[in-house]
């Protein structure tokens, strides 16, 4: 199974990493983690990313979020825009999280996306690995075309154990 990474940072924070490669464009994969409306197929809240240095953020709960997890349909996180050069860097806080998001060219018309989340707590980063691998799985089928015929909230429980004990 093709999980993140976890390790830790310089000052003691846990970094979750993960790379895909994609036979799309970078430029398409740029729109897929970038435009409101296909991150909503995917991406754990709903979020309208301004795409400006500087921008705050708002995230805001998905109706499954509620539907499961009984979170408060007004819940609300913030974020700030850190970084941006399109096509290739997105960068955001998220509460004291930081998501780097970074496409590099493979040569053959596809790209490498690398995903890495930098969080505090390292039972959320076990937590948020399974979340972003589920959410990969959705993205792909995006980009490929083909149906999503399956919850990613429900793919993420399953793959809770393997990033908890990868060795299990």
């Amino acid at each position: 199974m093709d999980i993140g990474t976890v390790s830790r940072t310089y000052d003691g924070r846990v970094a979750l990493r993960f790379e895909r490669a994609f036979p799309q464009p970078p430029e398409q994969v740029w729109r897929a983690i970038t435009d409101p409306d296909l991150l909503a197929t995917w991406f754990p809240a709903r979020v309208n990313l301004v795409l400006e240095p500087g921008a705050q953020l708002q995230f805001s709960a998905t109706d499954e979020q509620v539907r499961r997890f009984a979170v408060p349909a007004d819940h609300t996180t913030q974020g700030t825009v850190i970084a941006v050069r399109p096509a290739r860097v997105l960068e955001f806080m998220w509460d004291a999280d930081v998501l780097h998001w970074e496409l590099v060219p493979d040569g053959s018309g596809g790209c490498y996306l690398t995903l890495t989340h930098t969080t505090d707590d390292e039972e959320d980063a076990y937590a948020h690995g399974a979340g972003w691998h589920a959410g990969f799985e959705v993205l792909e089928a995006q980009l490929e075309g083909r149906p999503i015929d399956w919850s990613p909230w429900d793919r993420a429980a399953e793959l809770a154990e393997h990033y908890r004990n990868p060795a299990g």
